[in-house]
């Protein structure tokens, strides 16, 4: 059965030749053939960070909004943080109907090295087999996990603007909603899912804090900032990006671990591990700066040249976002707005980024350059809301992702 034919809802939006092939009952590794003139890209992501206490026999359905669309999907699941192995029973992904229901027809099962099971060792991640046929873009994804045996520090994403759902015990493989009455505002171990596309296609990862995070956007319509970015490049024409990774993590810091762990700790698992990608918009430096700390405007620039040149060394280009305005906020005063402006100059005009988005000049207000503009301001003049997060989405120049520095 076709996925168009499974899919005739208004949920997700599709292509008149989606398919989505049920041929086969489990999923496979593809073959060399199945790959010809395709490589893999980051469709979704989201960072990585330790949360509680992990609880064994417990069910998570996971809603995600994918960006691009390809064949031979693959998740990848995290225990970056654990302290001990984590199994993971059976892992399921389908597509969300409404709530914890899913499309009739559309849950599939996914294995690990052809099995239904996998345990994944403290502190690493384990992929899925490829899935085989299309995935649609913009999809609703759901990927349903039943945590067999665990303990200790969990893994996951905790602040996901987004309801997922709980039970019980082994429910994967349901599609009914009725064993799936818990609910959570977090991603548990998905930390990334992939999809096989043409060799010109790209995708770009949105490195940030709470604002990229998406806080006070509104929950489960994906309106943060990397997801308007996403619905642009899925109409454009005149550029090879489609994959967005949003790697926000709120209260997240360049030069200190905190709120998850520091920009340049974490780049190499956010930004660089992910497949197919071509730049990444870092937009951090404001929880730098209003915790004073000590910290500089020398030590922030000293922080961005190294993600640069980590970036570069990898072949991925960097977009260096200006910090946006804060000025009401509890924490600002008059010497941060000084370390504000002078970063804020270096992102601008020191020609060490490939490129730059201004969200500053876009957000701030013009009757005052501190404040963010009252339109798009939360109400805690720090945070965009919805309108403000499409306005950075729309200040993002298309032809600076497509950026190419030869990436391997």
């Amino acid at each position: 059965m076709s996925l168009l034919r499974r899919l005739a809802l208004p949920v997700v939006a599709l292509t008149a030749t989606a398919q989505f092939s049920t041929a086969t009952a489990t999923a496979t590794p593809a073959t060399p053939s199945a790959h010809t003139a395709t490589h893999e890209i980051v469709t979704w992501g989201a960072s990585a960070d330790r949360m509680g206490e992990a609880a064994s026999d417990r069910g998570y359905r996971l809603v995600v909004r994918t960006s691009a669309g390809g064949t031979h999907l693959r998740v990848r699941l995290s225990n970056a943080f654990g302290d001990r192995p984590l199994t993971i029973g059976r892992a399921y992904v389908g597509v969300q109907k409404e709530g914890a229901a899913l499309v009739r027809g559309s849950n599939r099962p996914l294995t690990f090295g052809a099995e239904r099971s996998v345990t994944v060792p403290a502190g690493e991640t384990a992929l899925s087999d490829p899935l085989p046929g299309r995935l649609p873009a913009a999809t609703s994804l759901v990927v349903s996990l039943y945590e067999a045996d665990a303990g200790g520090p969990a893994t996951g994403h905790g602040m996901a603007m987004q309801t997922s759902y709980l039970t019980a015990g082994d429910h994967v493989a349901e599609e009914g909603a009725a064993n799936w009455t818990g609910t959570t505002g977090s991603w548990f171990y998905l930390d990334a899912v992939t999809v096989r596309t043409g060799p010109d296609v790209g995708a770009v990862v949105a490195l940030g804090d709470s604002i990229t995070d998406g806080w006070q956007s509104t929950t489960d319509r994906s309106r943060r900032w990397p997801d308007y970015l996403a619905r642009r490049l899925q109409s454009a024409d005149d550029t090879g990006v489609e994959g967005v990774a949003n790697e926000g993590i709120s209260g997240n810091k360049v030069l200190a671990d905190g709120a998850g762990q520091s920009a340049l700790n974490r780049l190499r698992r956010d930004v660089l591990s992910h497949p197919g990608v071509r730049t990444v918009v870092l937009f951090e430096g404001v929880n730098d700066i209003k915790a004073h700390t000590g910290v500089t405007a020398e030590d922030l620039i000293d922080g961005y040249r190294r993600i640069i040149d980590r970036a570069h060394t990898a072949g991925v280009c960097v977009v260096g976002a200006t910090v946006g305005p804060f000025k009401g906020w509890s924490e600002w005063d008059a010497s941060a707005e000084d370390v504000r402006r002078e970063v804020n100059v270096f992102i601008r005009t020191s020609g060490e980024f490939d490129a730059v988005a201004d969200f500053d000049r876009i957000l701030r207000s013009p009757y005052d350059h501190e404040r963010i503009l009252p339109f798009f301001d939360n109400g805690d003049h720090l945070h965009p809301n919805d309108t403000g997060m499409q306005a950075m989405a729309d200040a993002v120049r298309l032809r600076d992702l497509s950026c190419d520095r030869g990436a391997p």
